[in-house]
């Protein structure tokens, strides 16, 4: 196996703190990019032309013979239009798209599961080529909504609080599959031809979804580069958040060639507890995470990192808490994304009350950090966050064990007006 460190650019500082950091680097970040499947199509032993940025479609192209110009007509049909066959490509010759259609493919994974939550929340389950499964969440807002993607099969991290985090590592996805994550959700919320600004189903990614984004980030960077492109995807940097569990080596990496929005999942606030709930902060602890932050190349304070805090009843949710999480952000342009535990088979936290929750997110706001708790949204389909787990990897029953979750009408008044007003933060 090869496995390429990437060396810091010339003339570039590094810290001494951020330098020990690459110098610990392990066999978790050292993983290489498996060999994708040739296709996203089952069954199909033609490449596909999914995942290519525009340099590879153009060598594609003159391998076969053809002009520039008609990588151009391809990255247009695929990207804008979202064709899934070469026979929708009106303008192309027919004998041209009878050529393509020998030697590649540009169809969609399958979709093995199609969940719709009570609350519009949509969950695929998406098969490759290889038989692996990943999961793919769009939430809807109010005329917008952001699309939960998944970069690896599984997740080499072990999260306790996290569902995914129970699932053995497969391999990194691809480029291609990365991408076409974003494909079939436009197919299915039907979203093609690309729509302006104003009126998109999906506004926003967030590299949330099953995986560590920054263990496969060439594929990962390489799909988001297909996505920002302004004439298919059409998607604005500041529109996509990449989230870690805290990668400290390729934190500034990540800010200098992609430039999106960074949110790390901190969860807590000392390392004999962030060791416990997060176990790369035995490799990465807190103040080397921290540090890392304030160098962050895309970071500034109309570009807030977003720090995920999952609430966990007397584990991490103490005022005590609440004031070195303060301490810790100190001169870090930050918010604080306050998440409620979503319950999942087998889990051992519980939520904090609603009241502790309140406690927690005054003092944060009354400290000038926004803090707005996340509304859970797809618990009742487990796409909430930290819920997800591909059907490959766990055991397919007939009827899902049931999920605890806190529902309005169990709370009493107290909590039912602390939850109204702790959602009511901004």
């Amino acid at each position: 196996m090869t496995v390429i460190v990437q060396p810091a650019p010339e003339g570039a500082t590094v810290s001494p703190a951020i330098a020990a950091s690459a110098r610990r680097m392990g066999a978790a970040e050292k993983i290489a990019q498996t060999t994708a499947p040739a296709t996203l199509v089952p069954g199909d032993g033609r490449r596909t032309l999914i995942g290519l940025e525009r340099s590879e479609l153009e060598a594609e192209m003159a391998a076969l013979g053809e002009k520039p110009f008609r990588a151009k007509q391809l990255w247009h049909w695929m990207y804008f239009r979202g064709a899934r066959s070469f026979d929708d490509m009106v303008n192309v010759p027919k004998a041209f798209r009878a050529k393509l259609a020998d030697h590649f493919v540009i169809g969609r994974p399958e979709i093995t599961a199609d969940q719709r939550s009570t609350d519009g929340t949509a969950k695929w389950l998406m098969r490759f080529a290889d038989g692996r499964e990943v999961e793919t969440v769009h939430i809807p807002d109010d005329g917008r909504g952001a699309l939960c993607v998944s970069s690896q099969v599984g997740c080499t991290l072990t999260c306790k609080f996290c569902h995914t985090g129970t699932q053995t590592w497969v391999r990194n996805l691809s480029a291609a599959e990365i991408t076409a994550q974003m494909l079939v959700a436009r197919d299915q919320l039907g979203e093609w031809p690309t729509p302006t600004d104003a009126n998109r189903l999906i506004s926003n990614i967030v590299l949330m979804g099953m995986g560590e984004p920054l263990y496969n980030f060439d594929a990962v960077a390489k799909a988001m580069r297909i996505v920002m492109d302004g004439e298919g995807v059409a998607l604005s940097r500041r529109r996509i958040t990449l989230s870690t569990s805290g990668v400290v080596p390729m934190m500034r990496r990540c800010g200098e060639e992609l430039g999106v929005n960074l949110a790390v999942s901190l969860h807590a606030v000392t390392d004999d507890v962030r060791d416990m709930l997060v176990p790369i902060n035995r490799k990465y602890p807190i103040a080397e995470l921290m540090e890392a932050c304030r160098t962050y190349p895309a970071a500034s304070n109309a570009r807030r990192i977003t720090f995920e805090y999952v609430m966990l009843k007397g584990v991490n949710d103490s005022l005590a808490d609440a004031r070195e999480l303060v301490r810790l952000l100190d001169g870090v342009p930050a918010k604080v994304n306050l998440i409620p535990f979503n319950p999942w088979p087998g889990s051992t936290f519980e939520c904090s009350s609603w009241t502790q929750i309140r406690t927690f997110a005054t003092y944060l706001n009354d400290q000038g950090y926004s803090s707005p708790v996340r509304t859970p949204r797809g618990r009742d389909i487990l796409a909430a966050c930290g819920q997800l787990k591909s059907a490959s990897e766990r055991t397919r029953r007939s009827t899902r064990e049931p999920v605890e979750t806190v529902a309005d009408e169990a709370l009493d008044a107290a909590e039912a007006e602390a939850r109204a007003a702790v959602l009511s933060l901004a």
